[in-house]
């Protein structure tokens, strides 16, 4: 079939063709926008899960949502490199003035709005954010204190009266939340504690590694009571053939039953390898109904695709150390490990291992889900140190 109108889109925060599985969440962001109109209290949302589970295209699905609301938006991205924690910071700073010229251009321009943009412009320098004009100068005396804590928290205080005039709202839309650094963090979810207790509309909306709410409450103990949390994990049954049949079906494609179990089977619901699936089964299918052949080759081909990219983006990082431990990792599966057996595999003390495991959770290529027990956090993971590293018996 014709690759050009492929309806299928793999990729790191690409839109699928049909958001299917997730209308709980985008309700819930709906009642958050219908209360701010009314003025009345809500919490933001922290979406979590493993990757490739649609996390990231949920929350551009919020702010869309947000954007057509005429909010206030902001969105930045937390990174765990060395040099993460400033770009964060010129993130926010530039992404506050870009909200800024956008609301300069709509309907919500008030007066009101006018004087308090200075305290926004007063931030962004502070955080070495370039000038821009905007044909009005910074607040001396606001947000200007090099302190991102209490400086964060004017910009929301000063922004707010206005916002809530207009019936609009702040939403500040962080993916990778988990890689934000300590200190912008705790300003972060410092200035929603107390946006709650003044009610000013200001709202977090977060996306990040299942790690996050705990690295949250280490933050902040109130943290567990600022968010509503979902977890986002694999589609079900029926929102899994839903995400292959629906936008084949748009354009006249069929799936034969044996075709649709084959693929369903090998992604376990996760949107990430529905979407590779599919891609791959309509390049091969030669007519309009992909049948079991075709599924199967689709798989192949697919979980070679994987293999040079999704896998090896996580596996590259590591360290010859940090692979042994996942490869020690690896013959649990999905299931997760208990750190005292990995030592017993790579016959080592469990103290010998603190370093590697500690590496892994700051690279995000592992989590612990519970004490003494540490997971992948990419679906599909111990499959792939198994096809590419069969011998996990060995060290490097």
């Amino acid at each position: 079939m014709r690759p050009e109108i492929n309806p299928y889109s793999p990729g790191s925060g690409l839109n699928p063709p049909d958001l299917v599985g997730r209308q709980a969440e985008i309700d819930a962001f709906d009642l958050v926008v219908a209360r701010s109109r009314g003025r009345r209290a809500s919490r933001g949302i922290v979406l979590h899960g493993l990757r490739g589970v649609g996390k990231t295209v949920l929350l551009n699905r919020f702010l869309l949502q947000a954007e057509n609301a005429d909010w206030f938006t902001v969105e930045i991205e937390g990174s765990a490199t060395d040099s993460g924690r400033e770009v964060a910071r010129h993130k926010l700073g530039r992404a506050l003035l870009l909200a800024v010229r956008r609301l300069q251009r709509s309907k919500h321009f008030t007066e009101e709005l006018k004087s308090a943009l200075g305290t926004v412009k007063s931030f962004s320098l502070s955080l070495g954010v370039a000038s821009v004009d905007f044909g009005f100068d910074q607040t001396k005396g606001r947000a200007d204190s090099g302190k991102i804590e209490i400086d964060f928290e004017e910009v929301i205080e000063d922004l707010a009266p206005a916002l809530q005039k207009a019936s609009s709202a702040f939403g500040l839309f962080i993916d990778e939340m988990q890689d934000i650094d300590d200190e912008l963090l705790s300003a972060l979810l410092t200035a929603q504690h107390k946006a709650g207790q003044k009610g000013w509309p200001f709202y977090i909306f977060g996306a990040g590694l299942p790690s996050l709410p705990s690295v949250l409450s280490a933050s902040r103990s109130y943290a567990e009571r600022l968010f509503t949390y979902r977890q986002i994990g694999a589609l079900d049954f029926s929102a899994s053939r839903e995400a292959l049949l629906i936008p084949a079906g748009r354009l006249g494609v069929e799936y034969d039953v044996d075709a649709m179990s084959e693929i369903l089977d090998a992604s376990g619901g996760y949107p990430y390898f529905l979407q590779t699936y599919g891609q791959a089964a309509w390049d091969i299918a030669d007519e309009k109904i992909i049948h079991l052949s075709d599924a199967r080759s689709a798989i192949a081909e697919g979980n070679a695709a994987l293999d040079m990219g999704f896998f090896p983006a996580r596996w590259d990082r590591a360290t010859p150390t940090e692979r042994n431990y996942l490869r020690a990792m690896s013959a649990d599966e999905e299931s997760g490990s208990r750190t005292a057996v990995i030592a017993e595999r790579l016959r080592v003390p469990t103290s010998a291992l603190s370093t590697a495991r500690q590496s892994l959770l700051e690279k995000g290529v592992v989590y612990s889900p519970e004490r003494g027990r540490i997971a992948f956090t990419v679906p599909g993971m111990a499959a792939f140190i198994r096809r590419q590293h069969a011998d996990t018996d060995g060290l490097e």
